[in-house]
């Protein structure tokens, strides 16, 4: 159990009153829910009981060469770095930020804690009660920020399992454009545990892009809750990705409270070996005259298992919905494992509303056109995939970011080229 965690002091000196008190009450209520277990609807499939017995320390302050790091060179408006938890200043670099766009750190307190609820979520509730420095990103009413805001979060656990709690606070003001990017980080060979909370708003006709990217050692621990809410013809685009991790949950929700509202949830996870990945996300719309488009593809190879559970909700007053939901696997091996749930609820009568799921193999007839042309085995599969995959990264404006996902790619496509098949 995290039980260093849990007999700290929970205040934080400086910090004001309500905080301390919210980070009581977040405790509290960690106590009352505990660790989910497979016997819950939600964690059926995702047992966190390694997560649950482990003996993790605090992350502390410590020192990191952020070259070494995936992205380390992206070109951006502002760069926020956390090590541990903890905000790194010698590598943070936020000036030349254009007015009205503030990123510090900081919970500001009309905002914080109103969206991602812990009343009924465990990991919510240990990550508010525990986060070490909060990240805070506001952009003001008709901003346009022309490169990405980039919030680093690296786990250095110098050899001893350590948890941290990155929190992150999005304000996207009215009419603003702007795009974020979270990556997570950390080393191979030792057990450590990011359990990250994401809280967005998205102003009145306001266009903001949040990219994910977990890159996390194959012996960690990473569970991230994104919780988004949509104002009136806000147009929200979200990309996942998930490459590391032994096991891996993120729950993404967004709330289209608006007429108007546009959301797009992209997501890939790609696993080998026994890694696990669990993808939860929940489409509320709430407002008529809303739309919503979900795509996630998984590849899966090794003794790889994945999950998705994805639920569009439509609300009984929110006629004219258009939402349309896709989860799409791979499997290129005999132990690969994957549990689709692709959900709708629906209240209203007058929507337009589709959902489906897709497990399959590599195509043979393309393996033997591509050998016969020439392509050795290996890297027609390679190619194959690839292009499963494509789809995703077209959809990522900022071409860094997709060139480097592609090298991610190609990278854990090869490392299975004389073994998808296993």
């Amino acid at each position: 159990m995290i039980e260093v965690a849990e007999r700290q002091d929970l205040h934080v000196a400086g910090e004001p009153a309500w905080l301390a008190a919210l980070r009581r009450k977040a405790m509290d209520r960690f106590g009352t829910l505990g660790f989910p277990t497979t016997k819950q609807e939600d964690w059926r499939f995702t047992n966190v009981s390694a997560i649950a017995r482990a003996e993790f320390e605090a992350g502390r302050p410590a020192q990191v060469d952020l070259t070494a790091w995936p992205l380390a060179g992206l070109d951006c408006s502002a760069r926020l770095v956390f090590v541990n938890g903890h905000l790194c200043e010698d590598l943070t670099a936020v000036n030349g930020l254009p007015e009205g766009v503030r990123v510090r750190r900081g919970p500001p307190e009309a905002h914080f804690a109103r969206y991602a609820a812990f009343d009924q979520q465990p990991f919510v509730a240990l990550n508010t009660a525990h986060f070490a420095d909060a990240a805070l990103v506001e952009i003001a009413e008709g901003v346009t920020l022309e490169k990405p805001v980039h919030l680093v979060f690296i786990s250095a656990p110098n050899g001893q399992p350590t948890v941290s709690h990155p929190r992150t606070l999005i304000l996207a003001g009215r009419s603003s454009q702007a795009a974020v990017v979270e990556t997570y980080l950390g080393p191979e060979g030792v057990a450590y545990f990011t359990n990250a909370v994401t809280e967005i708003v998205a102003a009145e006709q306001s266009v903001l892009d949040h990219y994910r990217l977990q890159f996390e050692g194959r012996q960690a621990f990473h569970v991230a809750t994104v919780e988004a809410v949509q104002r009136r013809s806000s147009v929200f685009n979200s990309h996942n990705v998930a490459f590391g991790a032994a096991l891996a949950r993120n729950d993404i929700n967004s709330v289209l409270g608006a007429e108007g509202a546009e959301c797009f949830l992209n997501g890939l996870y790609v696993t080998s070996g026994n890694q696990h990945v669990d993808n939860h996300t929940m489409l509320d719309h709430a407002q008529p005259n809303s739309a919503s488009r979900e795509l996630y593809k998984g590849i899966l190879s090794g003794h790889g298992t994945g999950v998705f559970n994805g639920k569009i909700v439509v609300r009984k007053d929110a006629q004219k919905t258009n939402a349309i939901q896709s989860n799409k696997n791979l499997l290129l091996s005999g132990d690969a494992v994957i549990n689709t749930k692709p959900q709708l609820e629906i209240y209203a009568d007058d929507v337009r509303c589709t959902h489906g799921a897709t497990v399959g193999q590599l195509d043979g007839e393309a393996l033997f056109y591509m050998q016969s042309r020439g392509v050795p085995a290996g890297q027609a599969r390679e190619l194959l995939t690839y292009a499963f995959a494509a789809e995703l990264l077209d959809r990522m404006r900022w071409q860094p970011i997709r060139e480097k996902l592609t090298r991610e790619l190609s990278a854990a496509l090869s490392a299975n080229r004389d073994g998808g098949a296993e």
